[in-house]
């Protein structure tokens, strides 16, 4: 038993050992807690100064933002009502090009009816341009029969003179035969 008690002895010895420190490795933890909790101090204050920036950013983000969705919507309402303007300038447009069009049948129909009159005009002219010379025709087959009509009533009536010119003189020489 002794033997063990000796052994357990320098077994606690030996974990002692291993659990002592010493006092200069000590003191340099000691010093290097001290910078840590020193550098730790200085990033909280660098920290809270960045978390104050942040802040002062988020803050400005988030005027910004507002803004940018009021122009949003501005942009948005002017687009709407260039849209809307747009929408009803081209049905205007539709509109008169339909009109113009429907212009446009009307005057080929007048031109067509307007020429069809120009021929008839035309057939009409000609139809007149014969029957003038027709009636020239005709008026001068008449002058050429008046003429002639007058022409043998005066043959006939200068026949006839000379006849009755004849019988008169026949009939006064016929009575001194008795």
């Amino acid at each position: 038993m002794i033997f063990l008690f000796v052994f357990y002895l320098d077994k606690e010895m030996i974990l002692q050992d291993e659990n002592f420190v010493s006092k200069e490795e000590f003191q340099a933890v000691e010093k290097k807690l001290v910078e840590e909790k020193a550098a730790h101090a200085k990033t909280k204050v660098l920290l809270a100064k960045e978390e104050e920036k942040l802040q002062f950013a988020l803050g400005e983000v988030e005027v910004l933002s507002k803004q940018l969705e009021k122009e949003k919507l501005a942009f948005e309402k002017a687009l709407s009502s260039v849209k809307s303007r747009a929408l009803q300038e081209s049905s205007k447009k539709d509109q008169l090009i339909t009109k113009c069009n429907e212009i446009e049948s009307h005057i080929i129909k007048q031109e067509d009816i307007l020429n069809g009159k120009e021929n008839e005009i035309k057939e009409l002219q000609q139809v007149i341009s014969q029957q003038k010379e027709i009636f020239r025709n005709h008026m001068s087959d008449f002058r050429i029969q008046k003429q002639q009509e007058n022409y043998m009533a005066q043959v006939l009536d200068q026949k006839h003179k000379k006849a009755s010119g004849t019988r008169q003189a026949q009939s006064r020489q016929r009575p001194r035969e008795k």
